[in-house]
């Protein structure tokens, strides 16, 4: 399982009034609800100066996995990674 750069894409999120964790993520006219959070980067403290303050989120999906990144500047959302591997787990025989 490995994750795909793209193009950054331009997305909806719902998230957290307190926390700012991301619960869905909104893909056209459709609502993707977060299953879990699989890690969080905070580049705060240490960024690229034509990029700004960020923090990134690899959130898994029904549909896939996905690397969020929330721009503080900007104050938006992007997609940059993809990983639509399902993983399946081997059947108890």
């Amino acid at each position: 399982m490995a994750m795909v750069s793209i193009t950054p894409l331009k997305v909806r999120v719902r998230t957290d009034w307190f926390s700012g964790t991301p619960h869905a993520v909104q893909l056209g006219d459709e609502l993707l609800p977060i299953l879990s959070v699989a890690r969080v980067r905070d580049e705060s403290a240490a960024y690229r100066r034509d990029v700004g303050p960020r923090t990134r989120f690899e959130v898994e999906t029904p549909r896939a996995r996905f690397l969020l990144t929330f721009l503080h500047r900007g104050r938006r959302w992007l997609i940059d990674g993809l990983d639509d591997e399902r993983r399946t787990l081997p059947l108890a025989a």
